[in-house]
């Protein structure tokens, strides 16, 4: 009998309703920015910003659905947080109807040009070109999808008009808004790396004349995202065709490496509906987006090794239950690097690897107190012969969760892969995402198999996205969550899931409960971590490289009794607010 289960997407209410703003100022955050771990609630918001936080609750307190407040949300987070997501960029969404209690997955994942074949990240002797090549060449841009995703979601189920989404950031990219500590600190590292010239138009908009980053709290505006949402606003097409989509062509063109986007390749996106992947789990619902996101096999694998040991005997403090975590995590991931790529280029046998039989064999390997020597991948039902893929996704990424007054959630993670995106930005005021490194970039293996991250034309790379909406068997809603990080998303994710259900965390504990994250035969632990968990660790014969930086993201709403609850990770400049906390 398989774990596998399916929702479909079902329509919505409708509610109609405007936004407004508090002041004409430069716009701070709200001071009770980060209470949102209180009960009686109707409505919440968990984004990675407090003026995003405000944007989606401007939206629901006017009477609007939970994909208003995302549209909102998005567009403020591209302006005040742009090293991790922004309208450059793709997105998956896991959306809950509360109605109907159905879900859809809303793919709104970049596509390589249709000019690109698998050796995209090659160079002319066929060696795989590095990261830092890659990163910021043209070549490393996909046709961005989160516009026409979010377009796609707002014809399915929005209630205010379109254009009301934008107006918020419109307003902060003229009035200002101040620029926030990780955004100093990611402009800074990243000045530290490549050269910041008047080549690259984010010189003129986050760093100095000298090439260093705006200092916290100075005040940014950016007025060309500001018409660039108003066109955006008055039609989502206006982004893949005329002067936005030429000047994303034309910045992607640029040397070095010039990419291979076209104004044909931009107006032939589209979005996706896909069907959301469920795994049971202790008398629970595991949903999560189903391939090319990875997340939704790898922590619905990890959550289904698990169900077979009593977690809750062990908790946080115990070396055994991270034991038992870390070996989960490592078989997920080993089958996930080689088997997920696109569905619609690679085999992928998902049934297969959320298989309860698969998943119940796969836990038979873990022993309490004895790491398996090597974490290999397994053959679940269905599996084709696939090259391992070892790429790494790059930790550009934001997670934000919303549930609106009438029940509606939605979990969405949304990135332009690393910290910037390839740091190209258009004449439109927003950076161009390098999605397409998460291709693998020797598409080869050694005895010439096709790896089914392999880049191909129009193909959607393999992402580590993880959104995640957890129900009841008779599919209510109980909590969403997610996190930005590269491939360890699934980690980040996966920990907040057994600190919630096993360990019986609150959303804010299960967030800054320690990262720990394994993939491969190395187990990377977080800073603060305590030690002799560590020693007992290593005693069970793992490879421990402990007091890493983990910068998870996590955001969380759960429905309890009392109404409600929400947490934000403590190690970004993320918050909570509910309806009601005004």
């Amino acid at each position: 009998m398989s774990r596998l289960s399916v929702f479909l997407s079902l329509p919505a209410l409708a509610l109609v309703s405007a936004c407004n703003f508090a002041g004409e100022d430069a716009v701070s955050p709200p001071e009770n920015a980060r209470t949102g771990n209180q009960a009686q609630r109707e409505a919440m918001v968990a984004a990675a910003h407090p003026l995003a936080v405000e944007a989606g609750l401007e939206a629901l307190r006017d009477g609007g659905h939970a994909v208003d407040a995302a549209i909102a949300v998005q567009s403020v987070l591209g302006l005040v947080e742009p090293q991790s997501s922004g309208i450059g960029g793709g997105a998956f969404m896991v959306y809950y109807d509360a109605s109907d209690r159905a879900l859809t997955v809303y793919d709104g994942r970049e596509t390589a040009p249709a000019q690109i074949d698998e050796t995209l990240f090659l160079d002319d002797e066929g060696d795989p070109l590095s990261f830092m090549e890659a990163w910021q060449s043209g070549r490393s841009t996909g046709v961005p999808g989160v516009i026409a995703m979010l377009a796609m979601a707002h014809d399915d189920h929005g209630t205010r008009a379109w254009a009301d989404g934008f107006t918020y950031a419109a307003h902060l990219a003229e009035e200002g808004f101040a620029v926030a500590p990780r955004l100093h600190q990611i402009a800074s590292r990243v000045a530290e790396v490549t050269q910041i010239d008047e080549r690259q138009p984010s010189a003129r908009y986050l760093f100095d004349e000298n090439g260093d980053a705006l200092a916290v709290s100075q005040v940014v505006t950016n007025p060309a995202y500001a018409d660039t949402l108003r066109a955006i606003g008055e039609d989502w097409r206006n982004f893949y065709t005329g002067e936005i989509a030429q000047g994303i062509v034309d910045a992607a063109s640029e040397r070095p490496l010039p990419g291979y986007l076209t104004m044909e390749d931009l107006a032939g996106y589209e979005p996706l509906r896909r069907e959301a992947l469920c795994t049971p789990y202790r008398e629970l619902q595991i949903c999560g987006a189903p391939p090319p996101a990875s997340g939704g096999v790898a922590v619905g694998a990890i959550m289904g090794m698990l169900e077979n040991f009593e977690m809750s005997a062990f908790g946080p403090e115990s070396a055994t239950g991270w034991h038992l975590f870390i070996e989960a995590s490592r078989l997920a991931y080993a089958d996930r690097d080689r088997y997920v790529g696109d569905p619609a280029y690679a085999d992928v046998p998902v049934e297969g690897l959320l298989d309860e039989a698969y998943l119940n064999a796969r836990a038979d390997a873990i022993a309490l107190n004895q790491a398996i020597a090597s974490a290999e991948a397994g053959t679940p039902p269905g599996a084709p012969q696939a090259a391992v893929d070892g790429s790494d996704d790059a930790p550009g990424t934001s997670h934000f969760v919303i549930v609106d007054a009438q029940g509606n959630a939605i979990s969405m993670t949304t990135t332009v892969e690393s910290p910037f995106g390839n740091n190209r930005m258009t004449q439109g005021g927003f950076f161009l995402n390098n999605q397409l490194t998460d291709f693998a970039f020797e598409p080869r293996d050694e005895d010439g198999r096709l790896r089914a991250n392999a880049a191909a034309p129009g193909k959607r790379p393999r992402s580590s996205m993880s959104p995640t909406i957890v129900l009841t068997p008779d599919n209510e809603f109980v909590l969403a969550t997610g996190s930005p990080g590269g491939n360890s998303i699934i980690a980040y994710t996966a920990k907040s899931l057994v600190g919630m259900l096993d360990w019986d965390l609150s959303p804010d504990a299960a967030a800054a409960l320690s990262n720990v994250v394994a993939r491969g035969d190395v187990v990377s632990i977080e800073a603060g971590f305590e030690g002799s968990k560590i020693e007992t660790l290593r005693e069970f014969g793992h490879e421990v490289r402990g007091g890493q930086g983990e910068t998870s993201g996590i955001h969380i709403v759960r429905q309890t009794e009392d109404g409600l609850v929400g947490g934000a990770d403590p190690r970004r400049d993320g918050t909570v607010r509910g309806l009601g906390e005004d």
